[in-house]
């Protein structure tokens, strides 16, 4: 079974730090005028799994969600 991600972000958490483009470039942008995470693609390719992940598991903000949806075990850092 092959293992399924999906991508959440909230732009309104996001502090415009950039660690998500960098680390996942294939995935998120900060490209809009305000420097706020670009989400650009939801479901991406299982190569840039673990890129999201860890982008995730970076975000100061905790503003991105990754959550696998075949086991719904969840990556990212839990919202206070």
């Amino acid at each position: 079974m092959a293992v399924a991600l999906t991508i959440t972000v909230d732009r309104d958490r996001c502090v415009g730090a950039g660690m998500c483009a960098l680390t996942a470039p294939a995935v998120f942008d900060q490209g809009d005028e305000d420097g706020r995470v670009v989400l650009l693609y939801t479901e991406p390719a299982s190569a840039h799994h673990a890129a999201a992940h860890e982008a995730a598991d970076l975000c100061p903000a905790a503003a991105i969600t990754a959550i696998d949806t075949t086991t719904h075990q969840q990556g990212g850092k839990t919202h206070a």
